[in-house]
């Protein structure tokens, strides 16, 4: 590469989180010249997450990411996106992490670098041939951020550019607890009235929080003059899940339009009051083990599912569209086991034809937006007890991409269809 000039040029350099590179190409290489593809991010943690790939240019002296195969790395193959769903922790990194955005109002900021040579290591001590940095947002132009602190109720609403009015979603994260606004802000940015909740105080012990709560919430969207007061549904993912299966088949108040499920479960609907839950799961610990790198396998607590139907929200009661998303090596929860008994109740009830399940193999319980790292196991807060475990979620990394990109599409569909957006009203906006 002595003389010349490479050039690097990535497209687009400024887009939502979900949108995918249309371009990442390498050009003034000599023929068949072997280089990595880097790509570093420092998390709003001050760690340092890297993704690359090793290539070879072909007889132009060309590196297209979209149509030219990785070799080696962090992923091989085709791969436009791998320099970001395959990012990782650069090596001596704090165990256990989990990259998640919290300050959605900035850009996640990505350096994609060129290196001459397959590189494995050492990236940032060594000189780059050409860079480009990148921004990933979560938050597209135009879209307001709301604090909510209201009739008792702590979250954070994201309004669509324009005036509206708009369907709504309540969207609930799980028992991690706190206040996660990233999909919130991305649902927004692409036409949905979207509330974070924190329902979970991690700071906290754990509250007995009814029902009452969520209906509060979801009628604080539904009263926004910028929202479509019956066009709103519920999004839940793990813990999230259980509540929003609870709210469709229980409450007098309230009537989402559609509920979209992640990774959750029937099984200890959010309707049972707390002492009494809490003793239940108290009674499967017995079931928690534990893998040869000491991290905390849950799936087994709700094995085998029980007969008792007072143990299990009565989704035959739901009237309303449901999606189910859930992983094939799920290590956290028994959701293929529970989608199976929810699909059998809602037959028998007559109800199973507003039922979608999305089943995904080598995919883990943190199914996110599309292109978020794939994590096997990271640092996690037990909330009742306070205890600090590593848990092991499950999923590699390639089949995990896949369900992320592919699941989050048909989320976006399913709200859609169900929530009557129409083309004109809220465009996806452009960076």
């Amino acid at each position: 590469m002595a003389g010349t000039s490479v050039l690097l040029s990535v497209h687009p350099t400024r887009g939502l989180v979900d949108e995918k590179f249309q371009a990442v190409v390498v050009e003034n290489l000599p023929p068949a010249c072997p280089v990595t593809l880097h790509c570093l991010h420092c998390s709003e943690d001050q760690d340092y997450w890297e993704a690359f790939g090793h290539y070879f240019s072909d007889h132009s002296g060309t590196v297209n990411v979209s149509v030219d195969e990785s070799f080696g790395g962090t992923y091989t193959g085709k791969e436009r996106m791998g320099l970001l769903w395959s990012m990782r922790p650069v090596p001596g990194s704090r165990t256990g992490l989990r990259l998640r955005k919290m300050h959605v109002d900035l850009p996640m900021t990505v350096l994609i670098s060129v290196y001459r040579g397959h590189l494995t290591e050492a990236f940032r001590e060594l000189p780059p041939v050409a860079s480009v940095v990148a921004e990933r947002w979560y938050m597209a132009p135009g879209v307001k951020r709301i604090e909510v602190k209201e009739r008792g109720v702590v979250g954070t609403f994201f309004i669509p550019p324009g005036p509206g009015p708009f369907p709504g979603v309540l969207d609930m994260w799980g028992g991690g607890g706190g206040l996660v606004e990233y999909r919130a802000a991305l649902l927004a940015s692409h036409g949905f009235a979207a509330m974070a909740l924190q329902y979970l105080d991690p700071a906290d012990t754990l509250a007995d929080m009814g029902m009452g709560y969520f209906e509060t919430a979801f009628q604080i969207i539904q009263e926004h003059p910028q929202v479509i007061s019956d066009r709103v549904g519920i999004l839940g993912l793990s813990l999230g899940s259980s509540v929003a299966l609870t709210l469709a088949a229980y409450s007098q108040i309230i009537r989402p339009r559609c509920c979209v499920c992640i990774s959750g479960s029937h099984v200890y609907p959010y309707s049972i009051p707390l002492a009494e839950l809490l003793g239940e799961l108290g009674r499967d610990k017995e079931k928690v083990y534990m893998d040869e790198e000491n991290n905390v396998i849950w799936r087994n607590m709700i094995l085998p599912i029980t007969m008792d139907p007072a143990m299990k929200a009565d989704v035959g009661r739901i009237e309303c569209p449901l999606l189910l998303v859930n992983g094939g090596d799920d290590q956290n929860w028994a959701t293929l086991e529970s989608a199976e008994d929810i699909a059998n109740i809602m037959s028998v009830a007559g109800n199973k034809h507003l039922l979608t399940t999305l089943t995904y193999p080598n995919t883990g319980h943190l199914i996110e937006p599309p292109f978020t790292p794939h994590i096997r196991a990271s640092n996690f807060i037990v909330h009742h007890t306070k205890e600090k475990v590593v848990m092991l979620w499950g999923g590699e990394p390639k089949g995990h991409a896949v369900a992320q990109e592919d699941s989050w599409k048909r989320i976006l569909t399913f709200l859609k269809e169900y929530l009557c957006i129409q083309p004109t009203l809220a465009p996806q906006a452009k960076l």
